[in-house]
């Protein structure tokens, strides 16, 4: 199994064949009508803080998807041409007409404001969301509580890593290089924050104003359905509608369809999960879980973690034939059997032990600088030596990265620049209730 290969089989004769046709049915939509313009931007504008865009949405769901398609229109094209670049547009939007009967008819309706607000066709956006499956995800996610960290109050770290090579080819811009900061208040639901990009709701993860964060990553099983809600959209539910760490989980083991891990966190209790999910399959774990200490891997006291390969057993028997990741056997597999897991293996390694170094110091003042040095492997020679033997893909390659303390709403954040992931770049700060008071000029 190739680092690069698809989460799920059953996509690949749709969506890599050529772009030879954009014909596709007619979408099925019966929801929010196009509005006014002036109307439906109401609530939403954008400003620059500290050289990074944010993005202030509000409103029904038409209403901001309609915000973040026109306030970011430029953008949004350019990213929606990058992730369709070399893609059956006609093949993902079969897969979304297969998945869109678990989506909520209020993301649909999001997706065609968005849709309208860029002037592009719908079926772009909707196929955009379904390519994700074909980008290689990679990703990173802790969350660091009580006795692991400086004042007891909930840490939650997040990366988001893809190739850095997904580019428009029109005007040469990298996906990456349209990064935005997210501010969102829906009419129904709870404000959120997310580091994310143009033509994104939310990049893969977030926080919420009542202290519910998350964080997705892919984990590739054989175990694949499209015939559920994409997780994708399972993450925005958790942002919009989870008060509780509880509810989140419920909102992402409904209806699953890939391999995904994820990591959900609550300030208020405070507290954090492990939750991996398959179409048939899903295991929900606290720290001291004893699954979680499942060898080669270890329980840390008030942390739990994930990247890209699965924990519980019986859910890694969908992914690979060999549970135990490490050691000399799992170097060899990379050559004879093109397994990439022992390279993750590393990364997760190398981050657990940085945790377990700093265990009861972690404060947020430092941890996004701990964050970073941990994933360019400065402290594992190893881990640094494997980031340079797989240039060109995924892993541990941030997009963004962030650190968030969800019961003040500070968060720290860095954005990858042209040919510069995130874990080299600049921290910029910001607080979510701040931005929420924040007023357009």
């Amino acid at each position: 199994m190739n680092i690069r290969c698809v989460i799920c089989l059953l996509a690949a004769a749709l969506v890599v064949a050529p772009v030879t046709s954009l014909e596709y049915a007619a979408p099925c939509y019966t929801g929010t009508a196009a509005m006014p313009e002036q109307d439906a931007l109401d609530g939403g504008w954008l400003e620059e803080r500290d050289g990074v865009p944010v993005l202030h949405v509000a409103g029904s769901h038409y209403e901001m998807g309609y915000q973040h398609g026109y306030l970011l229109r430029n953008e949004t094209r350019e990213n929606l041409r990058a992730m369709l670049h070399g893609r059956s547009i006609s093949g993902l939007y079969e897969l979304w007409n297969i998945s869109k009967a678990y989506i909520p008819g209020a993301y649909i309706e999001e997706l065609h404001g968005m849709a309208d607000g860029a002037g592009v066709p719908f079926a772009e956006v909707a196929a955009a969301y379904m390519s994700v499956v074909t980008w290689g995800m990679g990703c990173f996610g802790i969350a660091a509580w009580g006795n692991a960290t400086k004042r007891g109050n909930m840490l939650h770290y997040r990366s988001f890593d893809l190739p850095m090579d997904i580019q428009d080819p029109v005007t040469g811009t990298y996906v990456h290089e349209n990064a935005v900061l997210i501010v969102r208040e829906p009419r129904y639901g709870y404000a959120s924050l997310s580091a994310s990009i143009a033509g994104s709701l939310h990049g893969g993860g977030g926080f919420n104003e009542k202290g519910v964060a998350v964080g997705i990553h892919t984990s590739w099983t054989l175990d694949a359905t499209f015939q559920g809600t994409p997780a994708t959209f399972r993450v925005q539910m958790t942002l919009d509608h989870a008060g509780t760490a509880a509810e989140g989980v419920s909102y992402l083991t409904a209806n699953g369809t890939a391999g995904w891990n994820f990591i959900v966190s609550d300030a208020d209790t405070p507290a954090g999960y492990a939750v991996e999910t398959t179409a048939n399959h899903s295991y929900v774990g606290a720290c001291d879980s004893p699954v979680e200490s499942t060898p080669p891997f270890w329980h840390i006291p008030d942390v739990v973690r994930r990247t890209n390969f699965f924990v519980a057993p019986d859910i890694a028997a969908t992914q690979r034939s060999h549970y135990d990741p490490s050691g000399i056997q799992g170097f060899i597999r990379i050559f004879t059997d093109d397994e990439p897991f022992f390279v993750i293996w590393r990364s997760y390694r190398a981050m657990s032990k940085l945790i377990e170094t700093h265990h009861g110091a972690l404060d947020f003042d430092t941890s996004m600088d701990l964050f970073q040095r941990g994933y360019r492997g400065d402290t594992d020679l190893g881990l640094r030596i494997l980031l340079g033997l797989t240039e060109g893909t995924s892993f541990n390659r941030a997009w963004n990265m962030w650190v968030a303390d969800t019961s003040s709403g500070d968060i720290d954040v860095a954005f990858a620049s042209r040919g510069q992931p995130a874990q080299y770049n600049m921290i910029h700060r910001y607080n979510l209730y701040e931005l929420l008071e924040a007023a357009p000029p």
